[in-house]
């Protein structure tokens, strides 16, 4: 563990090092904050680097090791029903959890004065992005082209993108973009390589990737889809 935390210290300082130098340089040449405000920013800058190395070392330690076990038993198991409940079910708990959708979330309550509360936004989120992850896991498992399911998705979105609401979908793309941080990303590459190296004949290069980009559309096209039918 002290090992892998030596190792991911560099990185993590590389990181978050520029933005601690650009903000300094505006302080200094732009912004002049007071004393107290810059204090404490670079406190905030010292327990940010050391929550992202923590973060980053737990990743590394215990959850992508875990991710392909898990993945690899499932494909053992030989059960398509398991497997897409499983992944439906991982996709929904890792957004849930994920720190930019509840910064959405929170941001779109306080500027909807309430009427777009936060819990519900975050649910339909995951469960959009629950629901494109096991769609994408179909794909593994069914071996059919990347190509045609990213092509089917994105023309489905961009026929929802003219039906919707014009206000809902600035929203829409927003929660796609914020679905796939530190917690989703992980957890969902590591399982999909994990089911890809069990399957026999099978590329984890061709089907271990391109999940993120899939689990993307899935919260962008329900969010469309609830803006379109309650208008």
């Amino acid at each position: 563990m002290l090992a892998l935390l030596k190792l991911k210290l560099p990185e993590t300082l590389r990181a978050v090092a520029p933005l601690i130098i650009v903000v300094s340089v505006l302080q200094f040449a732009v912004v002049g904050a007071s004393a107290e405000v810059f204090l404490q920013y670079l406190a905030g800058a010292v327990l940010v680097t050391l929550g992202l190395l923590l973060l980053l070392t737990g990743i590394d330690f215990g959850i992508l090791p875990m991710g392909r076990f898990i993945g690899g038993k499932l494909a053992e198991k030989n059960s398509l029903s398991l497997l897409l409940i499983v992944a439906f079910a991982l996709g929904f708990a890792t957004t849930a959890a994920e720190p930019d959708v509840l910064v959405l979330a929170g941001q779109v309550e306080e500027a909807s004065r309430g009427a777009l509360p936060s819990q519900p936004i975050i649910y339909v989120i995951a469960a959009g992005v629950g629901l494109s992850i096991a769609v994408a896991f179909f794909r593994v498992v069914r071996g059919f082209s990347m190509r045609a399911l990213l092509t089917a998705l994105f023309a489905s979105t961009i026929a929802l993108t003219f039906a919707a609401p014009p206000e809902w979908v600035p929203l829409a793309y927003d929660a796609g973009s914020v679905t796939t941080g530190a917690l989703t990303g992980p957890v969902v590459l590591a399982v999909s390589l994990g089911v890809s190296s069990v399957i026999a004949g099978r590329s984890a290069v061709d089907d271990g990737f391109g999940l993120l980009g899939i689990g993307s559309i899935g919260p962008i096209i329900v969010i469309l889809i609830i803006a379109w039918l309650a208008r």
